[in-house]
């Protein structure tokens, strides 16, 4: 039996943050990692995406040229197979970045590779090793959404975790899941020459919640590929063909891109040897503020504990951990930042602050702004398209949050996010300075109103 002080489950963003902390203390740790090192965001997830999307970016600009005063696109190629080559090289690039400032400068004996389970609230069996933790913080992510009737597709069922392998890209893919990651990578697909269809089982696109950024959504998403809203798909396979059907009709496709979400990776870890209460989808309690697991020298961080599944957050869980970790039995609590989500698709949505659906609809006031209606940067830009959505409270007429669908919205949501974290009212907000011409107007403009409505 090995004794450490502390143990961390996994070598993602969260695991390696907490891991970052762990070390400025104390040496007597050791990381578990099953699977290849290098985290989510840089093998599968953020960045080889933006890698992507910046290459149909790109090709899709020859579009413009014409009304720009550019002659010969129509002359424009493009080879699939290089786009591939060229964002696997930078995932690549950013994944041997991650083990080089972390996991490389690790000693032999800290590191194991493969899956660790409990066999006791604080023993850890590791391919029959055991290590005895005094504390433990479970930071092992997540795996793709694959409903179990779709895995006898073999090659032709394709998940964001195989995705950037492909040497070519299929002609013709079925996208079921409309969230982030199959609006950014089924954009991107039929941007890049691949004909699309997608399918959602929602009525809105990406976590909207607001009608006029959820309308605003499917009306310029579905220019870029038809959409299928409000029902769940029926994928078969007949002859080699597959096969997806809604009741607006049967769909002939060479492959399916299974975006239905992630589910954390719990399955393994044992949790019951905790002696704790677990939910139907087998999570534990935890505090969002300290990362602690109910009473127990355990912290729970990143995409495992499924709050919100994103890098920020999960870089924060991570620091908490590794924090409260160091410090057990004298666990702090933390503030978190304000929610911030984007999704990179054209336009971009973003959503920040609190959501509609957690607020009391008598305590605020709404307001939804199209920039078709008076943003002459968007307009010269040919982007004048989409929607700004705010909220604020009646009584203290800050800003709570809102939605976005327009060009640029990973930019102006940070600048709206920041104004939420600080509690800005809408007044102070309009007392900054607006440059001429800007997006930033628009918002500008929306605010505005918010005002209007609140001074009624």
């Amino acid at each position: 039996m090995r004794k450490v002080k502390i143990a961390i489950l996994g070598a993602g963003s969260a695991g390696l943050t907490a891991l970052s902390k762990v070390r400025q203390h104390t040496d007597d740790f050791v990381l578990i990692q099953d699977g290849p090192l290098g985290t989510t965001c840089a093998r599968v997830g953020c960045m080889p995406s933006k890698a992507l999307i910046h290459c149909a970016e790109q090709f899709h600009s020859r579009h413009q040229f014409y009304a720009s005063g550019i002659d010969g696109a129509e002359a424009l190629k493009l080879d699939s197979v290089v786009v591939m080559e060229r964002v696997r090289r930078f995932r690549d690039r950013f994944t041997t970045g991650v083990q080089s400032s972390s996991t490389d400068t690790l000693k032999p004996e800290q590191l194991i590779l493969g899956r660790g389970h409990f066999i006791a609230p604080n023993i850890i069996d590791v391919s029959g090793e055991r290590i005895q933790a005094e504390r433990v913080i479970i930071a092992t992510g997540s795996h793709p959404v694959v409903p179990k009737e779709w895995q006898s597709l073999g090659s032709k069922l394709i998940t964001s975790d195989d995705f950037f392998e492909l040497q070519q890209l299929p002609k013709r893919i079925a996208v079921i899941g409309l969230g982030v990651i199959g609006l950014e990578l089924g954009q991107a697909l039929s941007r890049l020459g691949v004909e699309v269809i997608g399918f959602e089982q929602s009525s809105q696109l990406a976590g909207l919640q607001a009608e006029d950024t959820i309308r605003e959504s499917i009306k310029w998403i579905s220019k870029s590929f038809p959409i299928y809203l409000g029902e769940a798909a029926e994928v078969t396979e007949e002859d080699g063909k597959v096969k997806v059907t809604v009741s607006s009709g049967c769909f002939e496709v060479d492959a399916v891109l299974a975006t239905l979400g992630r589910r954390p990776n719990l399955d393994h870890l044992g949790l019951t040897e905790l002696g704790i209460t677990l939910d139907s989808k087998g999570m534990s309690d935890f505090n969002a503020s300290t990362m602690q697991v109910e009473d127990l020298p355990v912290f729970i961080a990143g995409d495992v504990n499924n709050r919100r599944p994103v890098l920020h957050e999960a870089t924060q869980d991570g620091r908490i951990a590794g924090q409260n970790a160091v410090a057990y039995p004298n666990v702090q609590s933390y503030a978190r930042t304000t929610l911030m989500a984007v999704t990179f698709c054209d336009p971009q949505i973003a959503v920040f602050g609190q959501r509609l659906s957690e607020l009391d609809a008598q305590e605020i006031v709404t307001v939804s702004f199209k920039l078709e209606r008076n943003n002459g940067r968007a307009i010269v830009m040919d982007q004048d398209k989409g929607a700004i959505f705010l909220f604020a409270d009646k009584a203290t007429r800050c800003l709570l949050g809102g939605e976005l669908v327009m060009p640029s919205a990973e930019h102006i949501c940070h600048l709206l996010t920041w104004a939420v974290s600080q509690s800005l009212t809408v007044d102070q907000l309009l007392n900054m300075p607006f440059y001429h011409p800007v997006l930033e107007e628009a918002v500008e403009s929306a605010l505005s109103l918010l005002a209007e409505q609140l001074d009624k």
